[in-house]
């Protein structure tokens, strides 16, 4: 089996010279085509640019972007010379990105206009307010003292603010000396990817990644779905997430593979790249699917020319798995398993699998990657069919949480065992199942949302004394987040006013869908808050009753 030991620059030099002339990224709808040669280049010139402006080795660069064509620039030019690419949730609001600045340590930010509604510019500008009158990369920040550059991705200028055309004129101007240097000095096990997921103890948590770790799962991933140089993958899900990044980006680069990202996930859109370029593959969450196949056009396209990809994030329905096969023609596509801090990728199906496998498990591990199945009481190994913790070990497995030694000694084990939190079992041929959490996890439409950290933004409220979150069931979404709220003696609280302050300040995924004003909260007999009977409150009172939580 393949063990690269390569850095991701030199991956993507090697597809340069092997095919320069095959196309690696196409954003149909700009008219944009890159083959590797030209996007080496230019993920050369970027790189001599971070480095003029003082980034290099182990420094933390944060990404707050739509799938923008220079995001992926970016990537590869901050790998390139070693700096660490931190990806931020394009839903992200004021409150989780000051976290997250702070908590990475960020030395460089990057980022567009805007996301939707929300005007990212205004919202830096609010927690920088330096910005306005600094010299551009010599930001004096009072709140966030490691950060010194911001960089826009485009053309305007913004007060304070490179912009990706100045960067790559400079790396155009620099010494090429420099940039040799700084890829001399690096090493396959270098850090260079960091992802924040949430924690069960409060906030999110940096996910540190090295070049082995995600150059590896992506040739893997690649290898699952049979990936070659003549395949053409759609690619509509965010970068900033390990399913863009990772399973797509690192995927296509393994295997010489065409992407196509889009901007933003759009129905007609995806339909339309996958005629207009001829795509094989196509990714996407069961909702993604879902909308694909029920868009009043869809019988307009052509989608003969698919043949495989991915499904991952929630459960899909068998109907709807028999028509991705049927009538979007993907008789190959897979289902894939995992977590950021496994790389992601744990476990997935084959492309020959039955189609009961492809709706009732979560497929087999990719190889290299040791899964056991343990009690999590007395650690023993689970036999097939008894369920158990899910946990795994291998090339995959994070280097830690950024700044956690302790959140990281409980998620690895001093065996090297990734703990998982998610309850498994396994059949007598290899194929895992997820059958609930051990973890106090709610899954919305493919997005980890734990508790703890809305929890603790609910706290921030000056009228609420308590507050506790749990999943609901949803038909759309799987899940969506239930808040219910003991109020400070006197205070004049409304679901509004709760949802109101949500709205602006954290990501509108984690944004509370119900809220329930009680006088206390049901407690076990050691005064440990019952959150099963918080969820059977909410069911009853929203006419629930006998809803399950389907979990994958």
């Amino acid at each position: 089996m393949p063990n690269m030991e390569l850095t991701i620059g030199e991956l993507l030099e090697q597809q340069a010279r092997k095919l320069p002339g095959h196309e690696f990224i196409v954003y149909p709808d700009r008219g944009l085509r890159w083959t590797f040669a030209e996007f080496n280049e230019r993920v050369d010139a970027l790189a001599k640019g971070l480095l003029a402006i003082g980034l290099g080795k182990g420094d933390h660069v944060g990404i707050w972007a739509r799938n923008v064509p220079d995001w992926l620039t970016f990537m590869f030019a901050t790998a390139r010379i070693g700096a660490v690419l931190v990806t931020i949730n394009t839903l992200y609001r004021s409150f989780e990105l000051e976290y997250v600045l702070r908590q990475a340590d960020m030395k460089a930010l990057v980022l567009i206009d805007s996301f939707r509604d929300h005007d990212y510019l205004e919202t830096v500008y609010g927690l920088i307010p330096e910005l306005r009158i600094c010299q551009r990369g010599h930001l004096q920040s009072a709140r966030f003292p490691k950060l010194k550059s911001v960089v826009y991705i485009g053309q305007e200028k913004h007060r304070g603010m490179y912009n990706t055309r100045e960067l790559l004129l400079l790396g155009s101007q620099a010494d090429r000396r420099q940039l040799d240097a700084a890829k001399a000095g690096l090493s396959p096990h270098d850090v260079i990817n960091m992802q924040y997921t949430s924690g069960t103890t409060g906030f999110p948590k940096g996910v540190m990644l090295s070049h082995h770790n995600i150059l590896n799962n992506g040739y893997y991933i690649g290898e699952r779905q049979k990936f070659s140089a003549e395949d053409r993958l759609c690619l509509p899900v965010p970068l900033f997430h390990c399913f863009g990044c990772v399973l797509g980006v690192m995927a296509a680069l393994c295997h010489g593979t065409t992407l196509v990202p889009l901007e933003i996930f759009d129905p007609l859109m995806v339909l339309a790249a996958i005629q207009k370029e001829k795509c094989t593959a196509v990714y996407g969450v069961p909702t993604m699917f879902i909308a694909e196949l029920d868009h009043p056009m869809f019988d307009l396209f052509d989608l003969s020319s698919l043949r495989t990809g991915i499904m991952a994030g929630s459960p899909c329905p068998k109907e709807t798995m028999k028509q991705v096969m049927e009538r979007m023609n993907c008789r190959e596509i897979t289902i894939a398993y995992g977590l950021t801090e496994a790389s992601p990728v744990i476990t997935q199906t084959r492309t020959d699998d039955s189609i009961d496998y492809r709706v009732g498990s979560v497929g087999a591990p990719l190889p290299r990657i040791e899964v056991k199945v343990v009690d999590p009481e007395s650690g023993e190994v689970c036999e097939p069919g008894q369920p158990g913790e899910l946990c795994c070990r291998g090339y995959n497995v994070m280097k830690g949480y950024y700044n956690m030694p302790e959140q990281t000694a409980a998620a690895i084990d001093a065996g090297g065992w990734l703990h998982s939190g998610d309850q498994a079992e396994y059949d007598e041929h290899g194929y895992y199942r997820i059958t609930g959490r051990i973890k106090d996890m709610i899954i919305r439409g493919g997005e980890n949302i734990y508790p703890r950290e809305i929890e603790e933004f609910l706290y921030t409220m000056d009228s609420v004394r308590d507050a506790q979150v749990v999943g609901i069931p949803d038909h759309k979404y799987g899940e969506v987040v239930g808040a219910f709220i003991i109020r400070k003696a006197g205070a004049d609280l409304t679901e509004e006013d709760v949802q109101d302050f949500a709205r602006s300040r954290i990501a509108a995924f984690k944004k509370p869908k119900y809220v329930f004003f009680v006088e206390e909260f049901p407690l076990t007999a050691s005064g440990k808050v019952q959150k099963y009977k918080l969820r059977e409150i909410a069911q009853e009172r929203l006419g629930l009753c006998g809803e399950v939580i389907e979990v994958t």
